[in-house]
């Protein structure tokens, strides 16, 4: 592959990433403060929201790396009636502005807190409009790898499996922060550590599963295509790159499988603090390593239908 895709690789994994993690933050607010009050869960995940700025930030500079003349960048907006292109860069914006609007609010306590969560409910729309969007992009008749349910199932399944480890390692650090800080709050914090990990590794297992069932599916809908091209697609997953999808496979069931297990065995009991962030750290590290590789397959062994 050349820069231009390996930009790709990281524009879509990290702006994603970002996404499932502001819409997994939300989730776990909403039943944080329900369990423990709005200031105990504003807490938990307050630190978490700052940090998915940065992330996009990093996505929206690797993209331009994918434009063969970035100052033509505004252009690519101009279709926006035709083209899912035009439609992603307006919603990245739009995503981007509208959390980093959500982000400053929440930080500085402006508003009410329904106020503050129905921005945050805007913004999670648009950041899912966004992943769609992302995926109909490769939805081509002349890509027979890319053109299945296999790619927006495997972009939210990237989405939602990034994202919400992603939390989960913010959160662990976080919790050493208000430990070390706010040593009278650490009891509390350590409560909702524990189930907030313990419904992460749920639903990574449950996203790890969805993985599982949807890689050999599309390998078999191609192989039973018809069209050469898809077969050769398939040819090139099996021998060139057969270690690195073996890896990308194994990387995913440890991380989002094994550690998750782990993870939630761990979390049902106190005191086991370091051991959950070790875990979580090594999973959200496992899956990431996965989904860099699954990308990089995604665009390695795409063949156009003619010229």
């Amino acid at each position: 592959m050349d820069t231009r895709e390996w930009a790709l690789v990281i524009f879509t994994i990290l702006a994603q990433m970002s996404v499932g993690a502001f819409v997994i933050l939300g989730i776990v607010h909403f039943f944080a403060s329900r369990e423990a009050g709005l200031e105990e869960a504003d807490r938990l995940s307050t630190r978490a929201l700052l940090a998915i700025g940065p992330t996009l930030a990093l996505a929206g500079v690797a993209s331009f790396f994918h434009l063969g003349n970035p100052i033509n960048a505004p252009q690519a907006i101009n279709n926006l009636a035709t083209s899912w292109m035009s439609r992603e860069i307006v919603l990245v914006i739009a995503f981007s502005g509208l959390g980093a609007v959500f982000a400053f609010m929440q930080w500085r306590k402006l508003a009410s807190a329904a106020v503050r969560s129905t921005l945050a409910g805007v913004t999670a729309v648009v950041g899912l409009a966004m992943v769609y969007s992302m995926s109909q992009i490769y939805m081509l008749k002349t890509m027979p790898s890319w053109n299945s349910l296999a790619t927006p199932l495997q972009f939210f399944v990237t989405t939602f499996l990034l994202g919400s480890l992603a939390v989960g390692a913010a959160f662990v650090a976080n919790y050493a922060y208000v430990k070390r800080r706010e040593p009278a709050c650490a009891e509390t914090q350590c409560s909702l550590l524990r189930s907030s990990v313990r419904w992460i590794a749920l639903g990574s297992i449950v996203l790890l599963g969805i993985e599982m069932i949807a890689v050999p599916l599309q390998l078999a809908f191609l192989s039973a295509s018809g069209v050469p091209q898809g077969a050769a697609s398939v040819a090139l997953m099996y021998n060139r790159y057969g270690v690195l999808l073996a890896l990308r496979l194994a990387f995913a069931f440890v991380g989002a499988g094994i550690f998750a297990l782990f993870l939630y065995r761990n979390s049902l009991t106190g005191g086991r603090e370091q051991t959950l962030g070790a875990l979580v750290y090594g999973a959200f590290t496992l899956v990431l390593a996965a989904e860099v590789l699954g990308r990089f397959i995604f665009y390695a062994t795409h063949i156009k239908i003619g010229i």
